[in-house]
């Protein structure tokens, strides 16, 4: 099988994750937490020490902001500490950051957008998955180049990039080079290759696992587990694309 060259994105939650996406010489890392909520902004101190396991020759740490779960409309409130997290997070050192708002009509907030974007200075800015929350994420696409993004995030309008392969391919006829489109949600080992065959920039993806609850018995259960990067997983992506071990 020849092997497909396209950038590889992995969303993690801790040092660890950073540094399995070093192994796996992935381009960039999302670094968030609270996956199973759909991701939410790290604290300070995980973006520290992943910077600092990054190094110099690791994967760009590209941090999504997010203030909550439960959608992309946010009061005056939750915009302020937005633009507060993205400043501070390029302060630190922050290659790019990854931002998405809806306006009461569920287009993309033009103004919130800008707000963002601008707090990012000269850092990456990536339009998230609110892009595939909007009625027409082509015409969403459109915003986003106009507003001088990087990148676009989506599963094509879709719960999963491999149901929005459609809208996908039409994303990268649209976007013409102007700017970049990723591929993400349910990204696996039995769809990598197929989504990358559609001519994306990028393939995002957590290969994260479960891990139980410590101790036992109904508090514990009530607390949940957590989700960790799998390597493997992680490296069955890469070995789909047809790229061999490092």
């Amino acid at each position: 099988m020849d092997a497909v060259t396209i950038a590889l994105e992995l969303a993690v939650q801790d040092t660890a994750g950073v540094r399995i996406a070093h192994e796996l010489g992935a381009a960039r890392v999302e670094l968030t937490q609270a996956l199973a909520l759909g991701g939410l902004t790290p604290s300070p101190a995980t973006l520290e020490v992943a910077l600092e396991a990054a190094g110099t020759c690791g994967p760009e740490v590209h941090v999504l902001i997010r203030p909550r779960p439960g959608g992309f409309r946010y009061d005056a409130d939750e915009i302020a500490v937005s633009v507060r997290d993205i400043e501070r997070a390029v302060r630190a050192g922050a290659a790019g950051v990854v931002v998405g708002a809806l306006d009461d009509a569920g287009a993309l907030d033009l103004d919130v957008m800008s707000r963002l974007r601008d707090a990012a200075a000269d850092a990456s800015v990536t339009l998230h998955r609110a892009i595939d929350l909007t009625a027409d994420p082509v015409a969403t696409l459109e915003s986003a180049v106009e507003l001088g993004l990087r990148r676009v995030l989506t599963s094509g309008g879709a719960s999963t990039a491999s149901e929005g392969i459609d809208t996908l391919r039409a994303l990268v006829a649209a976007a013409q080079g102007r700017i970049e489109v990723m591929a993400g949600s349910g990204v696996s080992a039995d769809s990598a290759r197929a989504l990358a065959d559609v001519g994306v920039d990028a393939l995002h993806f957590s290969a994260k696992r479960a891990v139980d609850p410590s101790g036992s018995g109904a508090i514990a259960d009530s607390m949940g587990g957590h989700d960790v990067t799998d390597r493997d997983a992680a490296f069955a992506v890469r070995a789909a694309l047809g790229r061999g071990a490092l």
